[in-house]
């Protein structure tokens, strides 16, 4: 009788682990999360010239340099929400093409083949999204400067012009600025430039910084100090336009975050430690302004850190390396870390970008996500396809909806992505579109609709960029 007892318990006993892992085995929790359905937002009110100057803190205030970021469809006047829309694709298109080119030639981006200021361009879209308030000379004149981390030199159009696009403030004007000097040819700083020239008549160093479409800036490169909020910068290299044409229509020049010798950060590297850091809202969620912050007080605590990698051709673009994507709580098949590799000549890699909207990701790679979503979202009503986007949806009607879970896995660093960050509107009838886009090129870039409501830390003394989810509060 005992002896049945033992053999009964014992059969009960690996019946129950069978089962048990059997459970553990097959059981998969597909991973939702919920999506407010919100319309496209309307243009946002251009801030006025003094509301920065008058945020301004005294030179002694311990805080941090932090300042309010703009989006660009601010300087768009009267336009509706859907031509806000498709402005913002096409200046998108640009700028990846521009970027896809300075790739495949294995050059410095927006550096020109030669020496040269009558390049003519038809395209006069923003290439930079968010733009800033920024105190040029002595005494300070408040300018709008788009912040772009995909380029390097700082300019902006100056008097006299012989060719200058309209622009919100008055030209600025060097004479009238104390501080303003220009660069011998010879300096330095001059030979730090891709593409530089002589004034014979002046000896002052000139530059030119050319765009993938053929729009350029040219003029005397020249050192001036730059006021962020009453703190005061020394001294800056900075391209002084005369003769400018193309891509920063309303803006009056540009700030320039890349990785090159010449960028803002690498040039006052011991002002703030080659660290930054910004945080982009989502216009269509909330109200709260975007933001960047210089210096060490940019590192977020709870950012989690993923290293740059150096390409031996491009030293403008930040290169990370992203290892998979999930959909859903799975590994996608189909995409792998050797879709994203970065070549030892240069090709390919994964770059991350202010001033690009869309997520694009080498065509392999995106077909693969793409597949992996629609199965994952097979629950929603499809719309047609719509622009660059060929997975759309129709919500109309509802006020949130379920969708899969989105999970971009770089090298140490996992970015779980918010539903408004890969599911958005693309009119006021409900569609919404998955906000990735195949490209043909090798080159991968992250694009800011995935970047936003993280405070994203480029912090080039220590190699790494950071991520810090809900960092705009």
């Amino acid at each position: 009788m005992e002896e049945n007892k033992k053999t009964l318990l014992f059969l009960f006993l690996a019946i129950s682990f069978t089962l048990s892992t059997t459970t553990t085995t097959h059981t998969f929790q597909f991973q939702t999360q919920t999506l407010s359905i919100n319309s496209l937002p309307n243009a946002p009110t251009l801030p006025s010239p003094e509301s920065e100057e008058l945020l301004s803190i005294p030179e002694s205030d311990p805080q941090p340099l932090s300042l309010q970021l703009h989006h660009v469809d601010a300087l768009s006047n009267n336009k509706t929400p859907q031509q806000l829309f498709h402005l913002r694709l096409q200046r998108d298109a640009a700028r990846v093409e521009s970027f896809t080119l300075a790739a495949a030639l294995n050059q410095s981006h927006r550096s020109g083949s030669g020496f040269s200021s009558s390049i003519v361009s038809g395209l006069s879209q923003g290439s930079g999204e968010y733009f800033t308030r920024i105190g040029v000379g002595t005494p300070a004149k408040y300018v709008f400067m788009v912040l772009d981390t995909g380029s390097d030199v700082v300019w902006l159009q100056c008097a006299p012009c012989r060719k200058c696009y309209s622009q919100q403030d008055p030209i600025f004007d060097p004479t009238k600025s104390r501080t303003f000097a220009g660069i011998p040819c010879g300096a330095p700083l001059c030979r730090r430039l891709d593409s530089s020239g002589c004034n014979n008549k002046n000896k002052v160093c000139q530059y030119q910084v050319s765009y993938g479409d053929g729009s350029f800036t040219f003029g005397d490169f020249s050192t001036e100090t730059l006021t962020f909020r009453k703190t005061r910068v020394t001294r800056v290299a900075f391209g002084c336009g005369h003769d400018n044409e193309g891509l920063f229509v309303g803006a009056d020049g540009l700030l320039g975050l890349g990785r090159g010798r010449l960028s803002f950060p690498v040039q006052t590297g011991r002002r703030f430690n080659q660290k930054f850091s910004y945080c982009l809202v989502d216009r269509s969620a909330s109200a709260k302004p975007s933001s960047i912050v210089f210096g060490d007080s940019a590192v977020s605590r709870t950012a989690r850190f993923t290293p740059l990698l150096k390409n031996p051709k491009l030293d403008t673009f930040y290169y990370l390396e992203l290892l998979g994507i999930s959909v859903g709580g799975a590994p996608v098949r189909g995409v792998s870390a050797s879709l994203f590799k970065l070549d030892p000549a240069g090709n390919g890699g994964v770059i991350i970008d202010s001033g690009t909207s869309v997520t694009r990701l080498t065509r392999p790679a995106y077909i693969a996500l793409r597949d992996a979503f629609r199965v994952g979202a097979s629950h929603l009503k499809r719309a047609p396809e719509f622009s660059l986007f060929d997975t759309c949806f129709d919500l109309s009607g509802l006020t949130e909806v379920k969708v899969p879970t989105v999970v971009l896995h770089f090298r140490d660093s996992d970015v779980s992505l918010p539903a408004t960050n890969y599911l958005i509107p693309v009119d006021n009838s409900g569609s919404f579109c998955f906000a990735f886009a195949g490209t043909m090129s090798g080159l991968s870039i992250i694009g800011n609709i995935q970047q936003q409501g993280f405070r994203v830390v480029y912090d080039l003394a220590g190699s790494r960029v950071g991520f810090a989810p809900r960092g705009c509060v």
